[in-house]
């Protein structure tokens, strides 16, 4: 039988995204479990959602989270995303450094 969790692959990078604004897609694989392939695809997901933006910086990219967002779900829409973000531990401020600190 296949495991399942309570949270999903979009609200855990949602949640690193917010954590780690210049996190990257191959990071993001290997911390949630999931191909880099996939990953991409809950990324442009997000981004067309409006849920995250994104800006190129040199190499790397800049997330940024919209918290204000409603959830998606039915029964959630009166939830904003900042406030699963808060339940998740995920905080909107960037690190000093904008390191990504392995965990």
């Amino acid at each position: 039988m296949k495991q399942w969790t309570f949270i999903t692959h979009h609200a855990a990078i949602l949640k690193l995204m917010a954590i780690h604004p210049r996190i990257t897609a191959c990071d993001l694989s290997s911390r949630v479990g999931i191909t880099e392939r996939t990953v991409r695809t809950i990324i442009s997901n997000l981004e067309q959602g409006g849920y995250i933006t994104k800006i190129r910086e040199g190499r790397t990219v800049l997330y940024t989270v919209n918290p204000n967002l409603s959830l998606r779900h039915p029964t959630q829409k009166d939830k904003a995303v900042g406030q699963l973000l808060s339940v998740l531990g995920g905080s909107l401020s960037p690190p000093e450094n904008g390191a990504v600190p392995s965990s």
